[in-house]
């Protein structure tokens, strides 16, 4: 058996050892702390009490953190990018909220989000899709499924009527972008539904541009397709579009920007065009040498399920984006948060901690 001196030799070693070990505060770490419901009075509370957890919790918390940062920063302009069945999934006046409130100043979407926005903005109902229903029988009754709702084909035919009355009266012999003619709905929407918010209606009177570079990708085109076919049955002249002159228009917007952020929903084209302007900057100085500019997002926050192992856009990291020159590094002082959840939890609660900040420093 071992003595007590020996059992005093061994610890004091240890101690030495131990002595030697860091406490975490000494290199400045951040403590965790346990959240506590019991101090929790808003939204804003448990979004910053989430920030000091861990897992997605902290993740939330910490886009809530850049997105007000987004926010407060006067120099920076914020690109909000949309895909995903959001507005089908009654998250349309939360875009209105961003809008209306400047904390966006520009919106890229899927056509189909816009879409389905309009029909909300024009008062039309989706509905509850419930499990016990068959999908064929759900196609005989006109009841279109996104999941766990249903858009109605009612809708849809309801609101190509409405936009047609834009269409008709646009100039013919002019090319339109896709911003040009949703702002042309919003201003339609401003003068038709009275003080009910829509989010084309919202980003006409705050002068927010929306762009939808899969524009053909859309029910939204599809109206413009019909249209033009009846146009050309009566010998009239079609409505002409042009993707590129999106491309231009918003270009030379971000050109203008000392300093920009995006707050992106899933993924896709939109997130890539948004994203991708800055490469087309840089190039566009290189390979023709007059109207570039080296400009790179500083702020950014993602909200997506997909993880980054799949490859697709909707995964990819911020700092992939560095990488591609997209993207400002956090070493010289990009600030980037990703949430790997669905948007319909994690951004209300983000966006609402950030409102009740807002309002609070007013």
């Amino acid at each position: 058996m071992k003595k007590n001196s020996e059992f005093k030799k061994i610890d004091e070693e240890y101690k030495e050892k131990r002595d030697l070990k860091h406490d975490g505060f000494s290199d400045n770490l951040k403590p965790t702390e346990s959240l506590d419901l019991g101090k929790v009075g808003t939204v804003d509370d448990l979004v910053r009490g989430m920030s000091k957890t861990a897992f997605g919790g902290r993740s939330l918390g910490e886009a809530a953190d850049v997105l007000e940062a987004m926010a407060r920063d006067k120099d920076c302009f914020v690109v909000l990018t949309l895909s995903g069945a959001m507005t089908v999934a009654k998250m349309g006046l939360l875009i209105c909220d961003m809008i209306d409130r400047g904390i966006v100043n520009a919106v890229v979407s899927t056509g189909a989000l816009m879409t389905h926005g309009m029909v909300e903005g024009f008062g039309m109902t989706h509905f509850k899709y419930d499990e016990g229903m068959n999908d064929e029988t759900l196609y005989k009754c006109g009841y279109n499924r996104v999941y766990d709702t249903l858009e109605l084909e009612k809708n849809l035919d309801d609101l190509e009527l409405i936009v047609f009355e834009v269409f008709k009266k646009l100039d013919h012999k002019k090319t339109y972008s896709s911003n040009e003619i949703l702002n042309e709905v919003g201003k339609y929407l401003r003068n038709t539904i009275g003080d009910e918010r829509a989010i084309v209606k919202s980003a006409y009177g705050k002068n927010v541009p929306i762009y939808i570079p899969a524009f053909t990708d859309s029910e939204f085109f599809l109206d413009i397709g019909i249209f033009n076919r009846r146009q050309k049955l009566e010998k009239k002249p079609i409505l002409n579009t042009s993707e590129y002159l999106d491309l231009e228009h918003f270009t030379e917007l971000i050109k203008k920007q000392k300093k920009l952020g995006i707050f992106t929903i899933g993924g896709g084209v939109p997130r890539n065009w948004a994203q991708q302007v800055t490469c087309y900057l840089d190039l566009i100085g290189k390979r023709v040498g007059v109207g570039g500019k080296f400009l790179r997002y500083s702020y950014g926050v993602r909200i997506s399920p997909e993880p980054v192992h799949w490859g697709g856009l909707s995964g990819c990291t911020y700092s992939e984006g560095v990488s591609w020159g997209k993207m400002i590094p956090p070493k010289e002082g990009g600030r980037f948060a990703e949430v790997y959840a669905d948007a319909t939890i994690a951004w209300p609660m983000i966006l609402k901690a950030v409102m009740e900040r807002l309002d609070k420093k007013k």
